[in-house]
């Protein structure tokens, strides 16, 4: 690919990359995302199976912050976003209990995965495209960034470089630039988590709680939370699929071994849990199931000061790891550095070139 060095890269193409991206590109500048995935959505990504669409990863989000309050609302104008759940479960002590906390909450329709595609509209995209180093232009002192992918293809130069990874992704590409990133991004670790997913033969009822109760959350045990993905709007007429996503110690335990034991263990999971409550309720027959592994699931810590990194040589960090865990999190972190990074190259001898 050949590129002015005028252009920039995103490398990563999740929340976070595409809201970098994203603010770049409504201010008139040349962006380029690459992903090694086939598609854009990183932990919002849905994954099409026979049976339907699933979510193994973000099932909703919260919007506090008014630059993602408004995004929110332009999502859902867009139709690509609607409010879901309105109420969660909790079962504890052998007892399902409803919860409204009166915070608005939202997904994507009709798949998680509508949001991501509508940031990416109108972006290039390298999808299925892994970057496996960076090197800069006259050993650092030159024209440009340029990326090599792991079939061997160089793409550049770039005026900038902003990787929006989980940050033991990102250090192994920075550390040979940037040391002293490469030492922050030692100090983010990032937690595991097994996500599990079924079809199951009939509705999964819930004692106590209404027939399209949405989302049950565990206090204990192997399980964080069970969804059911026909209570998601646009998707009532779908088969009774479920989400099974692990407590996160409780996946890393169990982080090598095959998905299909950690489907069959989480599924037990739920049915033991079932069976505690009163009157006691079982799982309905398992038509097909299987799962997913998400390695760098969500921050086990995260920086302190501001929300992404920017050097004057044009190499930017950005992500959940920078400002916090949630969907909300990611978008704000890529957002304030794609403002960051317009207004910095709104002086054109802030970058080399």
């Amino acid at each position: 690919m050949t590129s002015t060095p005028s252009s920039h890269a995103v490398i990563g193409a999740g929340i976070a990359g595409l809201a970098c991206a994203r603010a770049l590109a409504e201010a008139g500048h040349d962006v380029t995302v690459f992903d090694k995935a086939r598609g854009p959505g990183g932990r919002m990504s849905s994954r099409r199976l026979e049976e339907g669409a699933i979510e193994l990863g973000a099932q909703s989000f919260r919007a506090a912050h008014p630059a993602f309050r408004r995004q929110v609302d332009a999502w859902v104008k867009a139709g690509v976003a609607a409010p879901w759940p309105d109420a969660l479960w909790r079962l504890a002590a052998g007892r399902a209990t409803r919860r409204a906390d009166g915070r608005p909450r939202y997904t994507g329709t009709p798949r998680m995965s509508a949001v991501t595609r509508h940031l990416a509209r109108g972006l290039t995209l390298r999808a299925a495209t892994r970057i496996v180093s960076l090197a800069r232009d006259g050993d650092g002192d030159g024209d440009g960034w340029r990326l090599a992918d792991e079939r061997g293809n160089t793409h550049g130069p770039f005026a900038t470089v902003s990787l929006a990874l989980p940050a033991p992704q990102a250090e192994g590409l920075i550390a040979p630039h940037a040391p002293g990133l490469a030492s922050e991004c030692r100090q983010l670790p990032q937690r595991a988590c097994w996500a599990a997913w079924a079809r199951l033969e009939a509705p999964l009822a819930l004692p106590g709680a209404e027939a399209g109760w949405p989302l049950l959350q565990f206090d204990e045990g192997p399980l964080k939370r069970v969804v059911r993905h026909r209570t998601k709007p646009g998707r009532e007429d779908a088969p009774e699929l479920i989400t099974l996503l692990a407590d996160l110690d409780w996946s890393e335990r169990r982080l090598e071994d095959a998905p299909d034991a950690v489907a069959e263990d989480l599924l037990a999971a739920l049915n033991a849990a079932l069976e505690t409550l009163r009157p006691a309720a079982g799982l309905p027959a398992v038509q097909a199931r299987g799962a997913h592994r998400w390695r760098y699931a969500e921050p086990g810590a995260v920086a302190p000061g501001d929300d992404h990194r920017l050097t004057d040589t044009g190499l930017a960090l950005c992500g959940d790891g920078w400002r916090g865990g949630r969907i909300e999190d990611a978008w704000l972190s890529g957002h304030h550095l794609g403002e960051a990074l317009c207004h910095r190259l709104s002086d054109p001898g802030d970058f080399p070139t």
